[in-house]
This record gives C-alpha cells, structure tokens and sequence, in this order.
C-alpha cells in the first residue's frame, strides 16, 4: 500500500522528467558537445541515447517492481542491505552542496542578459528560486506535475521554433553528417554530455505517487528519456547550424545568440524566461526527491520522526522545509567562497555516477531474466563512465566511504549498548 498519495498521471510523469533531464543542459551542453566534436556530436547523441536506455530499463523495471519514495536508496538497500541504504542516501544527499548551487547559478545567470545585477541581487534570485519551490511543494505531487508540464512544453516549442524559422533540415546542415567527422573526439563529449540524462534517479523517488505504478512508472521513464534525447539531438542540429558554439562565453550563451538571430534582439527576454523556467523544472526534482528521500527513511524510523510529518495534502512538508534550508546554508557558502560553476559540477557529476551504478548493481540482484543481464550491462556502462570522470570522481568515493564508516561505527555503538543493558 502507498504511503503518499497516487495522484500522478503518466502525462504529468512524463513532464515532470523530460523537465529534469532537459533543465539546464539544453541550454549549454549541446554547444559544449558541438565545441569538443564538431558534427560528430550529432552522432554522439544517438550512441548516449543508445547507451542510456539499458539504465533507463533497469530502473523502469526497478520502479515498477519495488515502486517507493527512497528511490534508488531504498532499491540499493534491498539489494545489499540497510548500511548500502543508508550511506547511498546520504551520498545523493551530498549532491546538495555542490550541484544545486550550480543549478541555481545557471538559473539567475539566464537574468545578467536583461538586467545589471549585483552578487547581492543574484542572491537574492538564487534564494527566491528556492523559496518558489518550498511554496510549489506545498501542494500535492500534482502540481509539480502541472507546472513541469507546462514548462516542458514550452522548451519544446522553443526547440521546434528554431527549426520552423531556420528552416532546418538543410542542405548546410545535414541531420546526420558522413563526412568531416572529428570521430576521435566522440568519447570526450559523451564524457560530458551524460550530464544531460543525470536526473533519473531523482524520478525514481516519485514511483510510490503514480495512480498506476506499475504501468505508468515505466512507460513515463522511457518516453522521458527518449524525448529529452530528441530534444537534445534537435537542439544541437540548430547550435552547428547557426554556429553558436566556440568559446566558453559563446557556448554559454548559444541558446539567446540563436533566439537574437532568429527573432530579433527584443527576443532575449524569452531566452531568459525560458532558460530560467528549464533550471526551475530541473532543480525542483531534485528538492521534491531528496525531500521524500529523508521522509521515507524518517518513516520508517532511520531518521528522528519529526522529518515524517506530512501536511493536510499529503506531502511531506518537515522533510521539504529541511532539504529547502540545507539549500539555502549550501548557496550562501557557494556564494560567499565564489565557487564556479564547473568546479561545482565536477564534484556533483560523480556522485550521480556512483548512485547510477549502485542501482544497476542492485537490478542485477533483484531483477530476473532478461532484466538481470540488462541491469549488468548498465552497471558496465555506469562503470566505465566512473573510471572517464579521472580524479573527480574520488569526491563521491570519498563521501561513501565515509559514510560506510560511520554507519559502521554507529552500529557497533548501538550493539555495545545493548550488551550493556542485558
């Protein structure tokens, strides 16, 4: 039986991923990929969408089995038991201080373009944003669903936007280029572009909230996946086309030098509104997952209870209102330190990798058949994605070791003070 309630339908379950993994990669990352490899980044993303679809199945077949506001904690915790549980859930907690002040970051730069902003007003936005959130979040999982909608849809419009006034497909820019191809360089920008479908595991947390789990949960994160990689694919087609790629600067800003160009300069408003929308959907996931995340452990009593309270919608608001103020404790230390984007990122990225190939380890062990060789194949991939990533990686090896130890080391207290009390 569901604790939270199922209230989520296979459309809004659709919005809301294809928001998280589009968020604020549409906006940069093509253009990242198109600067690393050229046409080839074309290709790059069918052989991403190809490689990601053994993970997207594991955690399809994952959620719709063992469907529960833990998400990939709980599904590592089943697996290999509560101390994996435990210390992978406060590993995806550790994305806190570094990935959303990076999200949040992207989002209030998508403003310098409309107005001179100081730190203090970008603060400001960065805080507000979180604050937008703790409001949405006090309404049932719905609404969330609506809003992600809503805003996947308007990403969407603006992609086909560029190629109904571009006039792509054309002869300049073929959809899939057989000549020229820089081939060599294809590993480094799928190194980069994973990034773009890092938001499935935070969608696992919403499977207890489906009306029908075990149809819609399945069925919303492959048509996500498949969607946000034809949206990708589209986009970076338009970035080579109009040649808004290059420098830092201008991979930054290739999604409003394509909007200037092609609607006008008094058209910069929509890049901002439509990039700072995409960053809201993203970031928003994550708050509503980590927030069911430490409900659920709080439920059921691996955390103090006072993070189990739920408000008359139903949602767990104690948990959401601590997930929202560790937010913004970690976004006035980004912002006081000066940390920059990419560095914030590169600590995020392997956390996610780390937690991706935990729960493929996991489907091997709880899946069956066919699933169990696919959930095998998946932990490979994430496997070989974890040993690209270099020495960054070792900030989430690092983070779950320590957390190994100090489950360990509460373990061995509590059995000490059980033996003292007998």
């Amino acid at each position: 039986m569901s604790r939270l309630n199922k209230e989520l339908s296979l459309l809004q379950g659709v919005g809301l991923l294809t928001t998280s993994l589009l968020g604020t990669g549409i906006f940069i990352v093509p253009a990242v990929a198109a600067s690393i490899a050229g046409q080839a980044s074309l290709w790059a993303w069918l052989i991403l969408i190809v490689l990601v679809l053994p993970i997207a199945f594991t955690f399809a077949q994952l959620g719709k089995n063992f469907p529960h506001a833990g998400g990939a904690p709980h599904l590592i915790g089943r697996a290999f038991g509560a101390r994996m549980e435990r210390a992978t859930a406060f590993l995806f907690l550790a994305v806190m201080p570094v990935g959303l002040p990076a999200a949040l970051n992207i989002a209030s730069g998508f403003w310098h373009g409309l107005f001179a902003l100081s730190n203090a007003q970008v603060l400001a936005i960065q805080l507000g944003t979180l604050g937008l959130m703790w409001l949405l979040g006090q309404r049932p999982a719905r609404a969330s669903g609506v809003v992600q909608t809503l805003i996947a849809v308007i990403i969407i419009a603006t992609v086909a936007s560029f190629w109904w006034l571009g006039d792509l497909p054309s002869p300049e820019q073929p959809l899939l280029p057989r000549q020229h191809l820089a081939l060599a360089n294809i590993p480094a920008a799928l190194a980069v572009m994973f990034w773009c479908f890092v938001g499935i595991e935070a969608f696992a947390h919403m499977g207890e909230e489906f009306k029908n789990p075990r149809r819609d949960f399945p069925l919303a994160l492959l048509i996500g996946v498949l969607l946000a990689g034809l949206v990708y694919w589209a986009c970076s087609v338009a970035v080579l086309r109009f040649s808004a790629f290059g420098s830092e600067q201008a991979n930054g800003s290739s999604m409003p030098h394509i909007i200037a160009l092609l609607m006008g300069e008094k058209a910069k408003w929509l890049a901002a509104v439509v990039g700072y929308l995409a960053c809201f959907a993203s970031i928003n996931i994550y708050v509503q997952g980590f927030a069911r995340l430490l409900w659920s452990l709080a439920d059921e009593g691996k955390l103090p209870t006072t993070l189990a309270r739920r408000n008359r919608h139903g949602v767990p608001a104690g948990a959401l209102l601590m997930v929202v103020v560790i937010c913004c404790l970690c976004t006035l230390l980004a912002w006081w330190q000066h940390l920059s984007i990419s560095e914030l990122i590169c600590y995020a990225n392997g956390n996610f990798v780390v937690v991706y190939l935990l729960s493929m380890a996991a489907g091997c062990k709880l899946l069956n058949g066919i699933w169990r060789w696919v959930g095998a194949v998946s932990a490979l991939l994430c496997l070989l994605t974890l040993l690209v990533l270099g020495w960054q990686m070792f900030y989430a090896l690092g983070a779950l070791v320590l957390f190994l130890v100090i489950t360990v080391i509460r373990d061995w207290r509590k059995r000490q003070l059980q033996l003292q009390h007998t």
